[in-house]
């Protein structure tokens, strides 16, 4: 049989390789000779231009692969489910001073708020024992990946030598990874549009503890997509009670009219890991 002119592009069991061909005209690309013309920006291969790549028009193709490039990583290792945590990047570990206070107010919340750091850190350890069970498949730790309540959530999944996932976002400050996010599971975001719906689209549950404007942000979107149905209804915590209770008026809403009585349903308060923990068991006999 005569050859294809395409021929050379297949692997030896048949399947094409469009990567190769890419990385293979790109290799010849940067071998040409040096000349104005080569040389010149509209030479580059659009797909290796990372200005062409930043322009306004191309945010269509950037939303598409900060959507792709997660999903395709995230399904070849199998994740099937997740465990959300949310929770505020300033609360310190127990016996760490409170870096982000500008006051002593603030210092004295921050480092007492650090008990929450204990308890994100064990629930995310009670849900990766049951993940082992499915070969952590299922009931993954997502965090967003910094510092605060994310690292202990991160942290607890590597006390059992469990996989967690971190969706770290570009920001002036923050932005850095923790060191307990698995290093093939760690993964930056310009939008956080598309960062969202990665924290959603495996979740089976989410926990959410005492933060700033960004968790309300999260937690507000969840509760939104459940109330509308956008989302399957799953266990949706709050870690500590008297927290969330100070700052949102969750009953207030129902009684004004704004939001319907049993929507207030839809949120479970906790202040212990174990307690989450038994919402989530509870939840899934019930649900399954």
């Amino acid at each position: 049989m005569a050859k294809t002119k395409n021929s050379r592009l297949r692997r030896k069991d048949g399947v094409w390789d469009p990567l190769k061909t890419s990385a293979t005209d790109k290799h010849r690309a940067e071998a040409v000779p040096k000349t104005p013309q080569t040389l010149s920006p509209a030479y580059r291969l659009a797909y290796a231009d990372e200005d062409f790549l930043c322009r306004e028009e191309l945010r269509p193709i950037r939303l598409q692969l900060e959507l792709m490039k997660p999903e395709m990583l995230l399904t070849e290792r199998g994740i099937k489910s997740t465990v959300v945590m949310f929770g505020g990047a300033r609360i310190p570990a127990p016996g760490q001073s409170a870096w982000a206070a500008r006051n002593e107010t603030q210092r004295a919340n921050l480092e007492a708020a650090s008990v929450y750091y204990d308890e994100a850190r064990k629930f995310a350890r009670l849900c990766s024992k049951y993940s082992a069970g499915f070969d952590f498949h299922e009931y993954v730790v997502v965090t967003g990946g910094g510092p605060g309540v994310m690292e202990a959530g991160n942290r607890g999944a590597a006390d059992e030598g469990a996989p967690s996932i971190g969706l770290n976002i570009v920001l002036p400050h923050e932005q850095a990874p923790n060191v307990y996010v698995t290093p093939e599971l760690s993964f930056n975001f310009h939008y956080f549009a598309i960062r969202k719906m990665h924290f959603m689209v495996r979740a089976k549950a989410i926990a959410v503890f005492p933060g700033g404007f960004g968790t309300l942000d999260e937690f507000f979107e969840c509760l939104t997509l459940i109330q509308t149905g956008r989302m399957e209804k799953m266990p949706l915590i709050l870690f500590g009670e008297k927290f969330w209770r100070s700052i949102v008026n969750f009953e207030a809403l129902a009684e004004f009219g704004t939001i319907a009585p049993d929507d207030v349903d839809l949120i479970s308060f906790v202040d212990t890991a174990d307690a989450a923990w038994k919402i989530i068991q509870d939840f899934y006999e019930h649900h399954e």
